[in-house]
């Protein structure tokens, strides 16, 4: 996250790097990767995450500083990066063999070279209070029985939209299929309005539209499938682009967008928050960013799930999404899992109370009063398929491509076809 998100570089020299995790010593402060002590023999670590933007930016420290005080034999070391900022930091921190004690994960193929690899704890047998998470929150961090990361956050990516704006265009009922959506793109256009705010110069936030529309045509056994072949050249997946074309040659999204960021000033946030864009495909964390770049819509936004394609094999309730979690590096301090325990099952309220965050914590759904995050919690239990945002459930290279590829199609510089052989071109060397 926000996004939000998924890393794109490949780690680099993974397997080189084995050695050198066994070897890491005590570094304090957040640019070194180690535990240690102070010099009047408090336990420190460091703690790396993603909370730049409101709530977690006044939130998170408020936890930290909480435990702190509770612990004051613990100092924790903390650096807050915006997303990008915080993939290309920990990337080279990984290539070093310096990583954070604890630090942002999203789990999936990122996660899965880093335990491969030897680089962070397996914390299956230390973990005794997952039963109390639930099982879909501890997903993306399980490969093979065992689990790498705790997470505190889980949710689903769809439209938020604005119902004033709808309404303005004459729409009253939010599109079910793919078919009414680019019907509903029409009808804003019409009306003068943006129908879509899109961060197209950070890539991420347009893979969604590509991987919702290959669930939704090919289906999710095919998309697994391909992942597992290395082959993503079937039919389906050229239908799933074909279809982002339909919609990208309705020139849908805002002046400018190729520029645009995410969470900067005038970016698809702030867009959408100011009421300057009709919809967003972004995740649970929509809304808060929205009031933090821009303005807060109020009861004017609204959530529908991503549409289904006529005779496609996906499913409205196979949704595709992630959260975020925490991992520890291969030695870092016991503390440090401690503080988790006490960011997550501890702070459960605090992070639903922000507005930010959906419940990782078994029937803490029930403490949701938000009409719209209701609506994703309740998406969630009633899922019945979930995939993990590809940009992080394929190894990063991947994942990578998949983002340049896709973005490149909005761009209008490649074909369907050349993204499905480009991404297959990446999975086989990956």
């Amino acid at each position: 996250m926000a996004s939000t998100l998924p890393s794109r570089r490949s780690l680099l020299a993974l397997s080189g790097l084995t050695a050198l995790s066994a070897t890491m010593t005590a570094a304090c402060g957040t640019s070194g990767s180690g535990a240690g002590k102070t010099a009047d023999g408090k336990v420190s670590f460091a703690w790396w995450n993603i909370a730049t933007t409101e709530p977690g930016r006044s939130l998170f420290p408020r936890i930290s500083a909480a435990f702190t005080t509770a612990h004051p034999e613990i100092v924790i070391h903390t650096t807050s990066l915006e997303n990008e900022a915080f993939k290309s930091k920990l990337t080279a921190a990984t290539s070093s063999g310096k990583l954070p004690d604890v630090f942002q994960t999203w789990g999936g193929g990122v996660l899965q070279q880093q335990a491969d690899a030897g680089l962070i704890e397996d914390l299956t047998d230390v973990f005794g209070w997952s039963s109390e998470l639930t099982p879909v929150s501890l997903q993306p961090y399980r490969f093979g029985g065992r689990t790498y990361a705790v997470p505190y956050d889980i949710g689903m990516v769809g439209f938020w939209y604005n119902k004033k704006l709808f309404a303005k265009a004459g729409i009253t009922t939010p599109p079910a299929t793919w078919a009414e959506l680019l019907d509903d793109v029409r009808k804003l256009k019409a009306a003068g309005v943006t129908p879509i705010a899109l961060a197209g110069k950070e890539k991420w936030p347009g893979h969604f539209y590509w991987a919702y529309l290959a669930m939704r045509v090919a289906g999710l056994p095919a998309l697994r499938q391909a992942a597992a072949a290395k082959d993503f050249t079937g039919a389906g997946f050229v239908r799933a682009g074909a279809h982002l074309k339909e919609l990208v040659d309705l020139r849908p999204f805002q002046e400018a967008f190729l520029g645009a960021g995410y969470a900067t000033p005038g970016g698809q946030a702030a867009t959408m928050g100011n009421g300057l864009a009709a919809m967003e495909l972004m995740g649970q964390w929509g809304p808060s960013v929205q009031k933090d770049a821009g303005a807060d819509l109020g009861a004017d936004l609204g959530f529908f799930p991503f549409p289904t394609v006529d005779g496609g094999a996906g499913r409205a309730t196979e949704v595709f999404g992630g959260g975020g979690g925490f991992a520890l590096r291969r030695g870092a301090p016991k503390e440090a899992l401690d503080f988790l325990r006490f960011f997550v099952l501890e702070n459960q309220s605090e992070l639903l109370a922000s507005d930010g965050y959906l419940p990782v914590v078994r029937g803490a759904e029930r403490q949701l009063t938000d009409a719209n995050r209701r609506v994703v919690a309740d998406s969630l239990v009633k899922a019945t398929g979930f995939q993990l945002f590809l940009d992080q459930a394929y190894p990063p290279a991947v994942g990578q491509e998949v983002n340049d590829s896709v973005a490149d199609l909005i761009a209008g510089k490649k074909t369907p076809q050349q993204v499905t052989a480009s991404i297959t071109e990446a999975a086989k060397g990956a």
